[in-house]
């Protein structure tokens, strides 16, 4: 039975062996790469990404990355390929085929018959001198000294590297399309960092109350206010214009201070300038200034008119917290 300490000496290897194999591949990256990735960025097609085995797997994330940053990709497995797949393949696309051994049955069926449709075949492999890295038109070598796997067989070091590799050419390619922060939210409109990069506060705004009441509203009138509104706080409004703000920590410093309030107004209890946002202004802008002002609450303006009240509990409903 292995101890703790055999263990973790073990997981370390593991991570060790496979930081050398990744920091290797700079020694790889060569004319080659640059044609592939210049290749790709001057077709009219897309990507076709196939693989057999664990390649199939890492085929299948470089996909998910080209086609989040802006470069379209297409996943095709070696195997299905020749029983029918080949037909997704038009005349302008570019297939990225990876193999770590470059000499798989598959691969061997498979490559010919793609340069027969005159397709550009770009190859990840660990082995240049392969079949495959003889017939594609560029190699992009991944290859590595071992595997992590202590008995050098199960895929470990070879798959990270071939997945480096595609995450290289994937950045690559987004520099190359100009593919900016708006162009990452129009992709990713769903997830919390697509709404760093697109959610305003506007769309918060709109789903909130408004809550307000005048400097000469009785303490039970604002404390209806905020209860009714359910944001912890209402803007102090005269003449139309935001003179205050009241939270539910001004109600807690008021009954700690004081016993009798039926005589109080909100301007005995409200705090002066209090932060605004204007309601064009970006959601995760938002989290900064409450972040920066220790505050939960802030106000919305719309074009210097008061707007609303956007809450913490808005930001992190959002997952932009």
């Amino acid at each position: 039975m292995k101890t703790n300490q055999s263990i973790i000496s073990l997981a370390k290897q593991t991570i060790s062996t496979e930081s050398a194999a990744i920091a290797n591949l700079i020694n790889f990256v060569d004319e080659a790469f640059e044609n592939a990735v210049k290749l790709i960025h001057n077709s009219n097609g897309r990507v076709i990404i196939t693989g057999i085995g664990k390649s199939a797997i890492v085929a299948q994330k470089i996909v998910a990355t080209m086609n989040s940053t802006g470069t379209p990709a297409i996943f095709m497995h070696a195997a299905d390929a020749i029983h029918g797949d080949l037909g997704n393949i038009q005349n302008d696309d570019t297939v990225v085929c990876i193999s770590n051994s470059g000499n798989t049955p598959e691969i061997k069926v498979l490559v010919p018959l793609m340069k027969n449709y005159g397709n550009n075949i770009v190859a990840i492999t660990g082995n240049p001198n392969s079949f495959l890295g003889q017939e594609a038109n560029f190699v992009l070598n991944s290859h590595v000294d071992k595997e992590a796997c202590p008995n050098n067989l199960a895929p470990t070091s070879s798959t990270t590297a071939q997945m480096v590799i595609g995450d290289a050419l994937a950045v690559c390619l987004l520099e190359l399309n100009d593919f900016g922060s708006k162009d990452f939210a129009k992709y990713h409109p769903g997830g919390s960092l697509g709404k760093k990069l697109y959610l305003r506060v506007s769309d918060l705004v709109a789903n909130n109350e408004k809550p307000e009441v005048s400097p000469s509203s009785p303490i039970k009138d604002v404390l209806m206010e905020i209860s009714k509104k359910r944001l912890g706080a209402t803007a102090v409004l005269e003449n139309n214009e935001i003179v205050g703000i009241i939270t539910d920590g001004d109600i807690r410093r008021m009954l700690n201070t004081t016993v009798d309030f039926s005589n109080l107004a909100a301007h005995d209890i409200m705090s002066l300038n209090p932060k605004t946002i204007d309601i064009n202004s970006m959601a995760v802008d938002t989290l900064e200034t409450m972040e920066s002002n220790n505050i939960s609450q802030i106000l919305v303006k719309d074009n210097g008119v008061y707007a609303g009240v956007v809450h913490l509990h808005d930001l992190i409903k959002e997952g932009i917290f």
